[in-house]
Parts: C-alpha cells; sequence; structure tokens
C-alpha cells in the first residue's frame, strides 16, 4: 500500500541485473580465468627455464680466453703456480660474475613479464567484456523481439508475430514457436467469441418464442382454451429446444474436458441402438437403411461415445432428404476403429469442410424444423480427440455426404 492508498502490485527492484550484463560477465570472467591460467603457465615455464640456465658453470674455454685477454702468462715453475693459482681466481671471479648477472637478468626477465603479462591480460579483458556487450546484444535481440510482442498480445488483439529472420537456430526456433502459439491462441479465442455469440443467440431465441407468444395470448381481451393451449404448445416447444441446446452445450462441455474413465466399448452396438432410437423417425422420411455393423471395439467413456454416435445417426437422419438412403459401416483397419455414415443430401456449399464442425453451424435452413441445435458435428469432432481419435468428411459425389470417425482401439 501506498501514500494514496492504493496497491500498485509488487516493487520492481531499482537496479535489475539484465540478462546481457551477465552474459558479458561471464565472459569477461571466463577470459580473465582463462588468461590468468595461461599467463601462470608461461611465467612457470620461463621461470624454470631461466633457473636451468643459471645453474650452469662457466664454460673451461671461456676461462681460457679470459686469462689470455688479461695478462702474458710468465714461464717457469713459478710462473706455472702463477698461472694456475690467477687461472682459479679468475675462474670463480667469471663465475661470480655470471651467476649475478644471470640473477639479475632473471629476476628483471620475471619482472617484466609479470608486468607486461598482467597489463595485457586486463587489457584484453576489458576488449573481451566489450565485444561480449555487443555480442550478447546481438544474440539476445530475438528474446526481445519475442518479449515486445509477448507485451502487445492480449485477448482482443493477437495478430502480431515476430517473424523471426536469420539462421535456423534454437533461437529462430523459439519465435517460430511462439509465433504457432499465438496462431492458436488467435484461433481458439475467434472461436470461444463466435461460440459465446452463438450461443448467447441460441439460447435467447427460445426465451422470445416463449415471451412472444405469452404477450399475444395475453394481450388478447378475452383469450380462448384453444388460444391458451397454442401458446402452451410454444412455450413447451421452445422449452424443449432450449432444453437440448443446454444439453448438447453440456455434452460439448464435458468432452473437451476429456476422457475420465476407461471402459469397453462397441460402436457397432452403440450404432445399432441409435438406429433403433431412430427408427420412427426413419420411417416418417421413408428412408432406406443399409448397414454392415463389423465388430468395432474402442475404449473411453460409454455416455460420450453413445452421444458421438447418436449424433452420427441424427445427423443423417434430419439432413437427409424424403425416401433418401443412409449407409453404415463399422470395422477395423488395423489397430483402428472405423464407424462411416453415408447418407443422401442437398447440395452442400461450404468454403471448407472444416466449417462443419464450427458449434452452430448450419448446413441448410432447416434446422429449426427438424430440432437441431448445430452442435451435433461440433460434439461427434470434440469426443474423437478427446478419445485420441479423428473425423473425417467427404462431399466428393453430388449429393451424398459422409462421416467417418477413427479410433484407436
Amino acid at each position: 500500500m501506498t501514500d494514496d492508498g492504493l496497491d500498485h502490485g509488487p516493487k520492481q527492484p531499482r537496479h535489475r541485473r539484465t540478462a546481457r550484463a551477465r552474459l558479458t560477465m561471464l565472459y569477461a570472467g571466463l577470459y580473465l580465468v582463462a588468461g590468468s591460467v595461461f599467463l601462470a603457465v608461461v611465467y612457470a615455464l620461463v621461470a624454470n627455464n631461466v633457473a636451468n640456465v643459471n645453474s650452469r658453470a662457466p664454460d673451461s674455454q671461456l676461462v681460457e680466453q679470459c686469462k689470455a685477454a688479461l695478462t702474458p702468462l710468465p714461464t717457469g715453475k713459478s710462473g706455472a703456480s702463477a698461472s694456475a693459482d690467477f687461472a682459479a681466481k679468475c675462474k670463480a671471479a667469471l663465475s661470480q660474475a655470471a651467476t649475478i648477472g644471470v640473477k639479475s637478468q632473471h629476476s628483471q626477465t620475471l619482472h617484466h613479464l609479470l608486468v607486461y603479462g598482467i597489463g595485457a591480460l586486463l587489457l584484453t579483458t576489458a576488449l573481451a567484456a566489450l565485444l561480449g556487450w555487443f555480442v550478447a546484444g546481438r544474440i539476445l535481440r530475438p528474446v526481445h523481439a519475442i518479449t515486445a510482442t509477448a507485451r502487445r498480445a492480449s485477448e482482443e488483439d493477437l495478430s502480431d508475430r515476430i517473424r523471426l529472420q536469420g539462421p535456423h537456430d534454437e533461437l529462430r526456433e523459439l519465435a517460430d514457436t511462439f509465433d504457432s502459439m499465438l496462431d492458436r491462441l488467435d484461433a481458439a479465442f475467434a472461436s470461444q467469441r463466435r461460440f459465446v455469440a452463438n450461443a448467447s443467440h441460441e439460447l435467447r431465441t427460445p426465451l422470445t418464442v416463449m415471451r412472444t407468444a405469452i404477450d399475444v395470448t395475453l394481450a388478447k381481451p378475452d383469450p380462448t382454451e384453444a388460444q391458451l393451449k397454442a401458446m402452451a404448445l410454444s412455450v413447451r416447444e421452445a422449452c424443449a429446444h432450449a432444453d437440448r441446446l443446454i444439453e448438447a452445450l453440456l455434452t460439448l462441455a464435458r468432452s473437451e474436458r476429456g476422457v475420465t474413465s476407461d471402459e469397453p466399448a462397441d460402436l457397432a452396438v452403440l450404432t445399432e441402438d441409435a438406429l433403433d432410437a431412430a427408427e420412427s423417425q426413419i420411417g416418417d422420411r421413408h428412408l432406406s437403411v443399409e448397414t454392415d455393423l463389423g465388430s468395432a471395439p474402442a475404449r473411453g467413456d460409454p455416455v460420450l461415445l453413445q452421444r458421438m454416435v447418436g449424433n452420427l445417426v441424427d445427423n443423417a437422419v434430419q439432413h437427409n432428404v424424403d425416401h433418401g438412403r443412409i449407409v453404415v459401416r463399422t470395422g477395423t483397419d488395423g489397430d483402428i476403429t472405423v464407424l462411416r455414415i453415408e447418407n443422401t443430401c442437398d447440395h452442400i456449399e461450404l468454403a471448407s469442410t472444416d466449417a462443419l464442425f464450427e458449434p452452430f453451424s448450419r448446413r441448410d435452413s432447416r434446422i429449426e424444423a427438424n430440432g437441431g441445435v448445430g452442435l451435433g458435428l461440433s460434439i461427434v469432432r470434440s469426443v474423437a480427440v478427446a478419445h485420441g481419435g479423428r473425423v473425417a468428411v467427404a462431399t466428393d459425389e453430388p449429393g451424398q455426404f459422409a462421416v467417418t470417425v477413427f479410433l484407436s482401439q
């Protein structure tokens, strides 16, 4: 809480170390460690080499040359003795001078190596940090683009895309994945908005019918019994339509939550039961039914599977033509269970058969007349996907419509 009494959320740290800064420090630190190790190895090698040179005694030939250059040597015994003493003194002095010179050179060489090496290491480390800063910025540039796109994205506007160019590396793959996710979210939100709008419209329609029937009847000064019965029938039909719509919405929501049970079922038996339930409607439309019901084992939620098969049969009956035909086949193809229902129908004009699976999609204008609510095929696809399957639609032949469901056994 602040002085104005409002909670502005968690405070952000004032000095936040960015990923670019951390990468730069990492690059510089690794370079400094590697350079320090390299300098230590070079220092040790040079120090050991100079120590070996220092341990070597002056060469005897060098001593003789030194004696000849310093003084002419006397002859005789006493001269030979003096020459030996002079040679020993010359050798000792030369050895001491060489040792002092080598030690001085050794110390000066190692000092210069250490000073210049540390200076060069610090300079190159600073250069590595500078280069690391630019390299890290270039590497993280796609991440900034992803972050900016994510900040601009909202439920109302998901049109922005990253469309990252460049090599196909991990960052390009991440950006493409993010774009694909935005495409799916955009489609999902659009579908949800259409579903909510259509559901609101469909639920409002029976209420409007009921209210209109009641208002018209009540507006009469003295409604007759027949008028009251007509109103009651209209209200009852509207209630039945609303009940079917709500049941379909609940079934669709249940299937989209996923399958919670794993029980064996046979689509052939479920299909036979669905055909028996629709026998009266099939007789009213004078439809001929051809069946080839082979064993079609499946596992999952029996209630959802039964509703899926029932919707397919209802769809084939309701969207058929009088004196039309229905062909039903069930069976297996390897480890895949197949259910195919064909029916005659009027010409379907759709830009894509995928639109048939959208909620409240209408193939014709007879939805209200035949009692459909526009959710049949949406429920079929949702149930099939929930059971790890898929649905295919074929409208290749004029006047023919076929739906095939593929389920894993």
